[in-house]
């Protein structure tokens, strides 16, 4: 996917690593993790397992198969963790300190890179050790424009909602990150219907 990448002059490197969670190289060298679920990943390539340098975490919500390595890659390489305001204190409370917390229609800015959380239609509960369940806020997506200007909407665990019609007319993104697991996210022709709603250059399904 780095080819692609490429090859579609981006201006960034992208790496999917299985599942929902992606490795972005920015142009000024800054490494996103977006859904950092790696190292139990069985969908994630061995080779890749180790995430070496990590600037920045974007999470969309807290199931496991999307949060499930956040906590020690977070305590491990000290990345910054953008996510919605209740994800961020549970992780506080595991040890996680560099969070930057906000939420739905909110935008910061984390080193030169614009993070705007945007709707997802989907659950988002935290399963502790025990196996209890506690309240993770809500599931989210996000918009994220790079110091280039490129912006890419990774839409996190979401059924199809017609206001992908307002992602698009405010946030124009060129390219799409959409599920389309079905289950527990989209089916095909929900997906289908995601990418009519969105109009971007490029779509990368996943989940």
């Amino acid at each position: 996917m780095n080819d692609i990448a490429k090859n579609l002059n981006l201006g960034i490197e992208l790496q999917y690593l299985g599942h929902s969670t992606f490795r972005v190289k920015t142009a000024e060298g800054k490494i996103l993790l977006i859904d950092p679920w790696v190292m139990a990943n069985p969908a994630c390539p061995d080779e890749l397992k180790e995430v070496g340098q990590v600037d920045i975490m974007a999470v969309t919500h807290a199931h496991f198969d999307h949060i499930g390595d956040c906590v020690k890659i977070g305590k491990d390489t000290g990345s910054k963790v953008v996510g919605i305001f209740e994800i961020c204190v549970w992780l506080n409370s595991k040890g996680v300190s560099a969070t930057l917390p906000m939420n739905k229609g909110g935008t910061q800015e984390v080193d030169g890179i614009k993070f705007t959380m945007v709707h997802a239609d989907h659950s988002c509960g935290i399963q502790e050790e025990d196996g209890s369940i506690v309240y993770g806020g809500e599931a989210v997506g996000y918009i994220i424009e790079f110091e280039n200007g490129f912006k890419l909407y990774h839409a996190g665990d979401t059924a199809v909602f017609s206001d992908m019609k307002l992602i698009a007319e405010i946030y124009k993104p060129e390219l799409a990150m959409i599920p389309i697991g079905d289950l527990y996210t989209m089916s095909p022709v929900e997906a289908a219907h995601a990418c009519r709603f969105l109009s971007p250059k490029y779509v990368i399904p996943m989940h």
